[in-house]
């Protein structure tokens, strides 16, 4: 399958299990979380990070993310649960 059979060039969005999922949810999580993780981040742009992180987290639920991926950064997998178990 390819990222076009999932959500075609012309829509920027879809809707999965009642939660609208915006084209580029996934790597704009991979972005923040590696900002998050990076100890030479501002605290300014970490917070915003986080904040964006935990806004994302019920798309990247519904697309079952975590089902199939588990998140090495103890501290980052620990922030998340505590949101979102």
């Amino acid at each position: 399958m390819k990222a076009e059979d999932i959500l075609p060039d012309e829509r920027n969005q879809a809707e999965l299990n009642g939660v609208v999922i915006r084209k580029g949810t996934v790597a704009a999580f991979l972005a923040n979380a590696k900002a998050w993780c990076d100890s030479s981040t501002d605290p300014a742009h970490k917070q915003a990070a986080e904040r964006d992180i935990l806004d994302a987290m019920p798309a990247l639920q519904a697309l079952g993310l975590f089902e199939v991926l588990s998140v090495r950064n103890a501290a980052l997998r620990k922030m998340i649960t505590r949101m979102h178990g």
